[in-house]
């Protein structure tokens, strides 16, 4: 077993500048928008980008680039009934589907390394006429309260009318790639298959910068030569001598898209022209251009297993393959001995591979993302950018953002664009594989041309203003720790460098979400979309203003996050023990203001329910408790550290400090739990929940008729099934139903749902903030679980049932069924699907089943940490 291969190519970076950085999908973003009226998903489309180069970022299928995305690779497929090539997966624009945007593609993520040293996924890829429109006339025709029309629904996959299509590749070095892709026909009948794979340039000359324009050429079958200036590789070689190569250019063809004819030959869609319509004249019979090919023309027979070899080297030579079988064995062992030792704690097969997948979808969900706001926004020399200024035209207050990096993406085709508190989930399971990734994106986000000079983290390219709860000091200690115990030491330089920015941030969410300078913060949104009665944004017409639950809630984690990363640093260097102090102190009156909005009766607790709410407060001085049952109201769970009594005695300025606090403002002291109380071993609690409303808060979020589901907790209380929330504001009635699966409404675009289902980071902070409890109360605090169940349990107990009710999403049970595959047989059973893993955006609050997004192993890859078992 050789598992420190893969450990010491993690040490050179030379071995991450190339990967599977290509997007799924570019059309439909905001960076590729230069409309008048900013609607990103009209202005470009999936039937146009065939035709139309991009501006920012290239797409493909299973495609890889190096990491400035000068020369891409991907591969094209044609069934020869379609009629256009699959050069990428196709899916639904947010109008065309009933519930937003949505790919209509089966495909998975099987395997990846670090280093990208070895990958391999499968693609779905139907051998009859792929229903293109029947996909987008079915959903059209459906309602919000439908279901969605899948790709399974329209019976393509009858008969396994489908080819298994296994891309692998496995480096030699660094910048030297040994590409394989198998096509298995799983039909009864002899099917055509037509592989192309492709090699390209992402357009940089078109734009007014610069006049270079590297050239792709080929003097003979078989081999393609690449001619850039800044890049090492040279050749793209296949092992059949004989495959044609066709050639065009990454150019829009004007014509088409815009109605306007150019001068310009070999557009974009040559090859797809060329091939579909029998256009000679759109592929350069001289073999040259910034786009090419090699066509390999294969027919298979039933059950036939074929594969094709290729090679992208910075080498010339006369056998580029003598070699090519050993090294793909050798690196798929390297991975295999690299996942025994990460998983060496693990004996479940099953467990196993589920997390095997989640950490190959992590890494295949990196992305290059570039986006420099300034020039996006005034255009480019030879591109207007036809912006109406005097309308709403996005991200006017983000010029100093100059994106040009490779990201973890929730997901590279529903989102290829950054999410900030996305991707502080994302980092968590990412430091089990790889620390130094994790840290570099955590640093990345604060550097000063992501951060704003007020301090604002971005949230995403839709609007980089909107808010998100604050969860990067959160996710920036987690990784420390994790990263400590697996090198032996603590990174302090990262944590020290991050804690700086994010004092930045934690200033600006005090100057510009406490309205009142109260200490009790708004945010709106949060991450959460149609979560409350009405959109939170809202702005009210006569000074009313909403108090949130949560945006307090996250606020008061983050001051305990600040504070606890302050205090880890004091033990290296003293004067970070002001900083302590000074979060203590904040969290305190956050506590405090929670209790009693800005001096109004009923605060942010409810006593007669025993839970949080949001309140409107009203311009009158008085407010409202809308008395709705969601997260929200669980979300002051997370505000809760544990702090080792041997810790406190390194700290001596900060005790003192604290212990003054502590007897001099008896009413702060008070909202504090347990803080004087030591428990188990010397531990003080700090914590927004007494034990008492600790208490009442689980009762309702482990009743079954509430919160509890079979597979996690719900993200609104079932109650809400049969009895509606109804409020009134502003001469508007709205209602809250519960909906366990997709939106019923266009809130926030309609492609999620905060109002029912299951979502994976709220519960991963759930299961985490239960399990600190438990390392205070351990067993003097024990809960009926389920409620009225008469069981009485500790709150580990309960953190690992509700960690085993997540993954139960993903195994098999007593039947062979997955529940995230929501019954259907043949993903449920069929050899050829049933051992493969889709990790959704979120999950019916009843049934498990899968919803949103299908490949979001983001925040859903935290499963990955969920089984790994803990060291007590």
């Amino acid at each position: 077993m050789n598992m420190m291969a893969e450990k010491e190519r993690m040490l050179d970076d030379q071995w991450k500048k190339w990967g599977p950085y290509v997007s799924n999908r570019q059309w439909g973003t905001v960076r590729e928008d230069y409309s008048t009226n900013g609607n990103a998903w009209d202005y470009t489309n999936y039937h146009g980008a065939i035709s139309r180069a991009y501006r920012w970022n290239e797409d493909g299928i299973a495609g890889i680039c190096d990491s400035k995305q000068r020369l891409c690779f991907a591969f094209s497929f044609w069934n020869r009934r379609d009629q256009i090539i699959k050069e990428r997966f196709f899916g639904l624009s947010n109008h065309e589907g009933n519930h937003g945007e949505d790919i209509k593609e089966i495909f998975y993520y099987l395997d990846n390394t670090p280093t990208h040293s070895y990958m391999k996924m499968v693609y779905k890829y139907p051998i009859n006429e792929f229903p293109y429109e029947q996909l987008v006339n079915e959903n059209a025709a459906r309602t919000k309260k439908e279901g969605e029309f899948e790709l399974t629904d329209t019976g393509i996959f009858e008969n396994n009318a489908y080819f298994d299509i296994f891309i692998e590749y496995a480096k030699i070095n660094h910048d030297d790639f040994l590409i394989r892709v198998t096509a298995v026909n799983r039909s009864s009948t002899k099917a055509p298959l037509v592989i192309l794979p492709t090699v390209w340039y992402r357009n940089n000359w078109t734009w007014g910068y610069g006049a270079y324009e590297p050239q792709l050429k080929s003097s003979f079958n078989g081999v393609i030569d690449i001619d850039h200036n800044t890049i090492c590789m040279k050749k793209f070689y296949a092992r059949d001598t004989s495959a044609e190569t066709l050639f065009c250019n990454n150019e829009t063809n004007s014509e088409k898209i815009f109605g306007t004819p150019s001068e310009a030959k070999f557009f974009k869609d040559g090859i797809n022209n060329y091939l579909i319509h029998g256009t000679e004249d759109a592929v350069n019979p001289e073999k040259s251009g910034t786009k090419a090919s090699f066509f390999i023309d294969a027919e298979l027979e039933p059950g036939e297993s074929r594969s094709f070899d290729f090679r992208l080297s910075p080498h010339e030579m006369d056998d580029a393959f003598f070699d090519f079988d050993e090294i793909v064995a050798l690196r798929k062992q390297e991975a295999e001995d690299f996942y025994a030792d990460i998983q060496c704690d693990l004996a479940d097969e099953e467990e196993k591979n589920i997390q095997r997948q989640a950490f190959a979808g992590l890494l295949w969900n990196k992305q290059f993302y570039y986006y420099n706001v300034s020039k996006w926004l005034k255009g480019d020399p030879r591109q207007e950018a036809p912006r109406d200024f005097s309308r709403h035209v996005r991200n006017t207050e983000w010029e100093h953002m100059q994106n040009k990096d490779i990201i973890s993406m929730p997901d590279k085709w529903e989102y290829p664009w950054f999410a900030t508190w996305d991707l502080a989930f994302h980092c968590v399971p990412f430091a089990l594989l790889d620390p130094g990734f994790a840290k570099h994106q955590l640093k990345l986000l604060t550097k000063e041309w992501y951060i704003h000079p007020n301090g604002q983290l971005p949230a995403y390219e839709w609007d980089f203003s909107d808010v998100n709860p604050p969860v990067h000091a959160w996710s920036t200690f987690r990784v420390f720790k994790i990263d400590e115990k697996a090198n032996g030491k603590p990174d302090l330089p990262f944590l020290e460098s991050v804690f700086q920015k994010l004092l930045l941030n934690f200033t600006w969410w005090v100057n510009r979400k406490d309205k009142n300078g109260n200490n009790v913060f708004g945010g709106g949104f949060l991450g959460l979309d149609n979560i409350g009665a009405f959109d939170r944004n809202m702005e009210f017409k006569n000074g009313d203003h909403l108090e949130q639950a949560d945006g307090t809630s996250w606020m008061a984690m983050f001051a305990l996050n600040m504070m606890r990363i302050s205090m880890e640093l004091a033990l290296y260097n003293p004067v970070y023990e002001d900083m302590a102090i000074k979060f203590f102190e904040h969290y305190l009156y956050i506590a405090e203001a929670m209790e009693n909005i800005g001096g109004a009766k009923g605060g942010l607790w409810n006593e007669e329910d025993g839970f949080f709410y949001d309140v409107l407060q009203l311009n009158d001085g008085d407010s409202v408790s809308l008395k709705l049952r969601s997260i929200v109201g669980l979300i002051p769970m997370f505000a809760v550290e544990i702090i080792d009594h041997e810790i406190l005695e390194q700290l001596p300025n900060f005790t003192s400090r604290m212990q003054w606090i502590l007897k001099n403002k008896p009413e702060l002291a008070n909202l504090v739990s347990h803080w004087e109380v030591e428990g188990a071993g010397g531990k003080h609690l700090m914590s927004i929940l007494r034990k008492t409303r600790l208490k009442r808060v689980l009762e309702r979020m482990v009743d079954e008729k509430e919160f509890l589901s079979d597979y996690g907790i719900r993200s609104m209380s079932k109650i809400y099934e049969d009895e509606p929330y109804q409020f009134t504001v502003d001469g508007q009635e709205f209602s809250v139903k519960y909906t366990p699966a997709e939106s019923d409404s266009r809130m926030f675009g309609g492609n999620s749902n905060w109002r029912g289902p299951i979502w994976f980071p709220i519960n991963f902070l759930i299961v985490e903030s239960l399990q600190r409890f438990h390392y205070y109360y351990g067993d003097r605090m024990q809960v009926e679980f389920p409620t009225n169940s008469g069981e009485m349990r500790n709150l580990e107990y309960v953190a690992d049932n509700l960690s085993s009710r997540l993954c139960s999403i993903f195994m098999k049970d007593e039947n062979g069924e997955r529940a995230f595959n929501g019954g259907n047989r043949m993903m449920n059973h069929d050899e050829h699907f049933k051992d493969y893993i889709m990790f959704n955006e979120y999950f019916n609050g009843d049934t498990g089943m899968g919803i949103g997004a299908s490949h979001q192993t983001g925040w859903t890859a935290t499963v990955a940490k969920l089984l790994k078992p803990r060291v007590s």
